[in-house]
């Protein structure tokens, strides 16, 4: 390819796409931004084993392959779902040098290798949409935000609503919840962490925030903002409390500034958040 044209390599981590959405993404991509840009998707993409994409053999490979290569400027994530966690011990002393040199773009479970990529230094983790979102009804909103960011051609795409200069962070609220206490966390002190979440109970994200605000790391944040927590179940007893109620109460609990509500979530209008830029 061109020195002028951006090549975007799409693995998934976690749940795989089908090749008939990979097509419709393609076919976009060509349409709106030409030869400024190329897609591979990795074959991986297109497996399935249980629940995953591929083994979790098959999918360490896809990702080291396209992140150690040279000639990918960019690594997006097909999709979210389950699984990134488990490549954990798998891909990150696999890294090389050409894999520091690329921008790696992905949410809700992919949250679990962004962490990990800026607890390493490696690279620029990016909070933005996924591939698979051209399946959503207005998707291509989310393609076009992603691939205006990455080829320079607009950056309204980024979130702007919590205007901060302490470094940021978007991640799913499930996921860091699970980091605390792993040796995959990033240090957060002085950050400003912005969360999101989904197919939740009230009750749920509540204990989710005790498990944050609790941790002496994350007592040590600049500040937290609530991106949208759609879906919400419905428990048989109300929980009496908003979601966004009970992120305010642990908040002022804890001593962490409450900074309100970033433009974040599992949704179409879900913006880009580069990981440490304030």
């Amino acid at each position: 390819m061109s020195s002028s044209t951006l090549t975007i390599g799409i693995v998934a981590p976690a749940k795989g796409i089908s090749r008939e959405t990979a097509d419709k993404v393609t076919q976009f991509a060509a349409e709106n931004y030409g030869k400024t840009v190329e897609l591979k998707f990795h074959q991986q993409c297109f497996l399935q084993h249980g629940h995953f994409a591929g083994t979790d053999e098959a999918r360490s490979y896809a990702f080291l392959e396209y992140a150690n290569n040279p000639d990918i400027d960019v690594i997006w994530a097909a999709r979210g779902g389950y699984g990134c966690m488990r490549l954990h011990e798998s891909i990150f002393d696999r890294l090389n040098e050409h894999a520091r040199a690329k921008a790696y773009i992905g949410y809700s479970d992919v949250g679990a290798l962004l962490a990990r990529l800026y607890k390493m230094q490696i690279g620029r983790p990016i909070h933005g949409p996924v591939a698979v979102e051209i399946s959503r009804k207005g998707g291509e909103a989310c393609i076009r935000r992603v691939l205006d960011y990455v080829t320079g051609r607009s950056l309204e795409g980024l979130e702007t609503n919590i205007k901060t200069p302490h470094p940021r962070i978007a991640i799913n609220l499930t996921i860091i919840e699970h980091l605390v206490g792993t040796p995959w966390m990033p240090d957060l002190s002085g950050h400003v962490l912005m969360v999101e979440d989904v197919g939740e109970y009230e009750y749920a994200i509540d204990r989710k925030m005790f498990t944050l605000c609790k941790n002496a790391n994350l007592k040590k944040l600049a500040g937290i903002a609530l991106g949208r927590c759609s879906a919400i179940l419905e428990n048989d007893i109300p929980f009496g409390m908003t979601y966004e109620e009970s992120v305010i109460d642990w908040c002022t609990r804890e001593g962490i500034p409450y900074l309100g509500r970033a433009d974040i979530g599992h949704d179409i209008d879900n913006k880009i958040v580069v990981w440490g830029k304030g």
